[in-house]
């Protein structure tokens, strides 16, 4: 697979060269715990025991490098699972961890208590803010800078360029979720990201059929790479030879899904944005979006998540939740299917109480890829009943 193949032909084709022994065009699924050996240590392939390695799993993070743009990339059981083998890696007790106050709510609640626990501390400070960033970063102490972008569930946009300069001047190791927008719409390596992490569960999986998480690694973190791949090794947290099969499957479609994901949802974020019962729609496809310019610079679209802000606050947020038809009341997102949810309570119930806590007026939408005029339909439907 040639580097500068376009996205779509790396997406479909790295990893997936045909079986050699019957021509199969998709490579077998390998169902497989252990391998036979050519003699003691004469392993076929490099393959002994599928916890350290398993071709359909080894197929999936080839693709995930190129896609990417990384020199390696590693398959997990969840996306909580590759946090926590990167941080194990990289964090000691005593070390300092700087993360934005708009995340993933099992992000916080990872870092915050399993490693507060065990004596890492962390700042949350708004990381679309530079300033704030560089106030927050400990010399010698603070040792990732994590950095989400577009932010769940508020949308913000922060300048991973900028973030990523100003983690190699301090010596961090600087982390992207690129969940929310996918490699299809944005390459954080590309920009100076040092590790790049998704929840394959959502837009790479794309199916809402399997869980899983990945790790890419930059150029120049081929150390970091090593270390992290020892960690998962050891520990054990990889991803079943099936799950991974699903995930290169949905990998396959990113691209086209995405377009069509960002068609619905800016489609949808104009219309809530016309209508008095919303009192602010968060979407960087929005010329209003604070964050628009920036999120164009470094982004080939704006993605399908759309969060908005209820003029009634909680009770006409909660109302709106769980009135629609099309969209499925749910956790996750990033499915072909419309989805809503109510962070306060759902994703982000964890955070209550804390820097990241997500006011009660905030819906969050996953806009899918059915026909826009039947989920324009549902939403002003919604907006009736609220």
């Amino acid at each position: 697979m040639h580097h500068d193949a376009g996205f779509d032909t790396r997406a479909i084709h790295a990893g997936q060269e045909f079986d050699p022994t019957t021509g199969a065009v998709i490579p077998p699924v390998h169902v497989t715990s252990t391998y036979a050996q050519d003699g003691i240590g004469g392993l076929r392939g490099g393959y002994e025991y599928s916890r350290g390695g398993n071709p359909t799993r080894t197929a999936l993070e080839t693709q995930l490098a190129a896609i990417e743009g990384g020199i390696r990339g590693l398959s997990f059981a969840s996306g909580l699972a590759a946090e926590d083998a990167l941080l194990r890696t990289v964090l000691q007790p005593g070390d300092h961890v700087v993360i934005g106050d708009d995340v993933y709510g099992g992000t916080h609640r990872l870092i915050r208590r399993i490693f507060g626990d065990w004596g890492v501390r962390h700042s949350t400070v708004d990381t679309s803010d530079l300033d704030a960033v560089r106030a927050a970063i400990e010399l010698g102490t603070t040792k990732v800078l994590w950095v989400e972008t577009p932010s769940n569930p508020l949308m913000k946009i922060s300048d991973i360029a900028a973030l990523a300069e100003l983690g190699d001047e301090a010596g961090l190791t600087v982390v992207v979720d690129n969940t929310f927008a996918s490699p299809a719409l944005q390459q954080p390596v590309s920009l100076g990201a040092h590790v790049v992490i998704h929840s394959t569960t959502k837009y790479l999986g794309g199916h809402s059929d399997v869980v899983g998480g990945a790790l890419v690694f930059a150029p120049g973190q081929e150390e970091l790479a090593e270390r992290v791949g020892f960690t998962q090794f050891a520990a054990g947290a990889v991803s079943g030879p099936f799950d991974a099969f699903l995930t290169t499957r949905g990998i396959k479609t990113l691209g086209v899904r995405m377009q069509r994901h960002s068609q619905n949802a800016l489609a949808i974020a104009r219309r809530l944005d016309e209508h008095p019962a919303v009192a602010r729609v968060l979407y960087p496809g929005l010329e209003s979006h604070p964050g628009h310019a920036l999120a164009a610079s470094q982004m080939s679209g704006f993605g399908g998540m759309v969060s908005i802000d209820l003029a009634g606050g909680g009770a006409a947020a909660r109302r709106f939740a769980e009135s629609t038809e099309l969209f499925t009341l749910a956790e996750s997102l990033g499915g072909v299917e419309s989805l809503v949810n109510y962070p306060s309570e759902m994703t982000h119930a964890s955070v209550k109480g804390t820097e990241a806590e997500v006011p009660e007026s905030i819906v969050r939408l996953s806009v899918g890829i059915e026909d826009v005029d039947d989920l324009l339909a549902d939403i002003d439907a919604t907006l009736g009943r609220v």
